[in-house]
């Protein structure tokens, strides 16, 4: 599987900005009081959105992209 780029660059800086804000956030509310599990799924979906866009690839834009094109198709 080949992962092309699929978010522009605007895109990719606004989704590693706010990933940065979010993992910042739920690190540092996670430090005092780790045993809230929201903290954690708030950090590791930061961490998802700074990794999308580093790499600008979103695979649910391309799964959203590939449905529309099988449904024109059909």
């Amino acid at each position: 599987m080949k992962a092309a780029p699929n978010i522009g660059i605007i895109n990719a800086m606004v989704r590693i900005t706010c990933g940065l804000t979010s993992l910042t956030w739920a690190t540092s509310k996670l430090s005092r009081r780790p045993w809230r599990s929201s903290y954690m799924v708030v950090a590791m979906m930061g961490a998802m959105k700074v990794g999308e866009g580093i790499v600008r690839y979103c695979p649910v834009t391309d799964f959203l992209q590939n449905q529309q094109t099988q449904h024109k198709e059909d």
